[in-house]
């Protein structure tokens, strides 16, 4: 019985929308092409025809748009590619050889390429099957009607998958790409592609996407394992904070009297305005030419001259998890926590040590 449950189908039971989504692009995907070639053939264009495994380019680029396999360079190239190889194959070997031949070199020659489209085999299957068109068209055959109505059918793919929400062409990660790093658990793309190489993975899923899958597991991870936890629930309530008006030298004693590595600015109504660290005092005193002017020139100065924004603020309902990426991969040491605009507390790495060493029993229940 254990060996007939392998037998079963891998793929999940998909939604009913996603269904009918795919299903409804398919139609007019291929619809478009049969119009098109409709055209054609009322312009005498002879070798102007849909070609069957057009069905399965359909089904990759509007079921898994996501699939390296369904790219707009896979499908066009890998039909162009596959067709032109057996064509090259009818030349040059006898059948029944040149079947085998046709679609091994075409696989060959798309990954070849980098355009690895299973419809390319039954591309070159067909060609090989039924030779007699693809050869009064010649190498033309490649372009008209196989290049020809697989952009069509691309084309088609791209307008219908962006506007019912789906992406594609997929996500590629730029070179020097590190503004979703944090999205990405601090995995740069290379790494990304390392882990797809190694798996085997590279023709059905892209780094980008890797990277939000990751990304995702990890926040659902870390919410089930804080779960009940916000901000609130750990976050330093006992406050020290400036002013705007708030003098550099007075910020300095601030810190040293109370060893903190952070000040939150706030207004006269605790609403927050800014964050100084001992960083920004430091690189203030740096950007003095002379220890004397410093002193002289200082208790002119204010914090207002020296803070960072304060965009990096959470409401203190935010559950903990959600902050893992930023304590983590984005390097912050301290989240100043607001409630409704007011500053109500910090929220540091340390904090989040001490819950992850207190254990689940010492969290508060949701």
């Amino acid at each position: 019985m254990r060996a007939w449950y392998h037998l079963y189908p891998a793929l999940p039971i998909f939604h009913g929308r996603e269904q009918l989504r795919a299903g409804l692009g398919a139609l007019l995907g291929i619809s478009l092409c049969a119009l098109i070639v409709s055209l054609g053939v009322k312009l005498e264009l002879s070798s102007f025809h849909l070609i069957a495994p057009l069905g399965a380019t359909a089904v990759l680029v509007f079921c898994v748009p996501n699939s390296p396999l369904a790219q707009p360079w896979s499908a066009v190239i890998g039909n162009v590619t596959a067709a032109l190889v057996a064509l090259l194959v009818l030349q040059l070997v006898p059948g029944p050889w040149s079947v085998g031949v046709a679609v091994g070199g075409a696989i060959t020659a798309m990954m070849l390429v980098r355009a690895l489209h299973p419809p390319g085999g039954a591309v070159a299957l067909l060609i090989a099957l039924d030779p007699a068109p693809a050869l009064e068209a010649g190498p033309l055959f490649a372009l008209m009607p196989v290049g020809l109505t697989t952009a069509v059918l691309v084309l088609a793919a791209i307008a219908y998958n962006r506007a019912t929400g789906r992406v594609y062409p997929f996500r590629q990660p730029e070179a020097n790409d590190t503004g979703n790093s944090a999205l990405r658990l601090g995995l740069s793309t290379e790494q990304l592609g390392e882990l797809l190489d190694r798996f085997n993975q590279s023709t059905n899923l892209g780094v980008a996407d890797l990277g939000r899958l990751l990304a995702a597991a990890e926040a659902e991870a870390a919410q089930h394992r804080f779960d009940g936890t916000t901000c609130a629930d750990i976050m330093s309530t006992s406050l020290i904070t400036a002013r705007l008006y708030t003098p550099l030298p007075e910020a300095a004693r601030l810190f040293r009297s109370h060893a903190i590595k952070s000040l939150p600015v706030v207004d006269d109504d605790m609403k927050l305005r800014g964050l100084v660290l001992q960083a920004d005092l430091l690189g203030s005193v740096a950007a003095q030419d002379r220890a004397v002017a410093w002193r002289q020139r200082s208790p002119r100065r204010t914090v207002s001259d020296v803070m960072r924004p304060a965009d990096r603020a959470v409401s203190h309902d935010l559950p903990v998890g959600a902050l893992l990426n930023r304590l983590a991969a984005q390097g912050s040491e301290v989240v100043p926590v607001t409630r409704e605009g007011r500053l109500v507390g910090i929220l540091t790495r340390s904090d989040i040590m001490r819950l992850l060493l207190h254990g689940a029993e010492e969290r508060p229940a949701a």
